[in-house]
């Protein structure tokens, strides 16, 4: 069975990722891919100006997180370097779900599992502190990642621990924390970890789109989150 098919099967109503006390309802999607005309003339690669448009959206739905971003293609990035500058070779389309929110959010564990690695990936453009979680279900592995988090959420970690489904994983770092975006938890599902360790991809280019869409299937078949 393909990974997408098994993390859509695992529960039919949607499951908690943030704070149990931000409603269902407070989630709210937002668009920050290249086709949103509202972005036109703003620069989001300014974490104060990406907030400005996020505190606008949630303003005018009444909601508390922003969410989105699966294989969007974006403009985030284009003020860094190692994000590339040119053609097919540019990493702007996103492979997560990321999620909008003030800087000290929980962050819970979806799905029960054991902590594969996790470090503080501190170059501009990258996660921050980041927590990759390994998860079997119906004898299949697979991995979650967490990225932007607060330095002190890779307090206490070991690889194993074991963490079950509702638990406490994690806070949301700061701007200077989180190197240079706007407060937001950058969630993905990965099928192959490959070689990786407390780091993962979560952005590619258009032509290695393929190989990563199947690699990382969109987190909304897990979550369920109403778009």
């Amino acid at each position: 069975m393909q990974l997408h098919h098994i993390i859509e099967s695992i529960q039919s109503t949607s499951i908690p990722i943030l704070d149990t006390e931000i409603c269902a309802k407070s989630y709210v999607p937002i668009d920050l891919s290249t086709s949103n005309t509202e972005l036109k003339n703003l620069d989001i690669t300014r974490p104060e100006v990406c907030q400005r448009y996020i505190d606008t959206v949630l303003l005018r739905t009444n909601g508390k997180v922003a969410f989105g971003g699966y294989l969007e293609h974006r403009n985030l990035y284009s003020d860094k370097s190692n994000f590339g500058s040119s053609g097919d070779a540019v990493r702007n389309i996103h492979l997560g779900i990321d999620f909008w929110c003030e800087a000290g959010t929980k962050v819970l564990v979806p799905l029960e599992g054991k902590v594969h690695s996790f470090q503080n990936n501190v170059a501009i453009g990258d996660y921050g502190p980041t927590i990759i979680l390994e998860h079997t279900y119906n004898r299949i592995s697979f991995y979650s990642l967490y990225g932007h988090l607060s330095v002190e959420s890779l307090n206490g970690l070991f690889k194993g621990k074991v963490f079950r489904q509702g638990d406490f994983l994690a806070t949301l770092g700061t701007v200077d924390i989180n190197v240079n975006y706007a407060p937001h938890l950058h969630f993905q599902i990965i099928r192959d970890i490959q070689d990786k360790t407390g780091d993962y991809p979560g952005v590619c280019t258009s032509n290695t789109l393929e190989f990563y869409s199947q690699n990382c299937p969109n987190p909304n078949l897990l979550l369920k989150l109403k778009t």
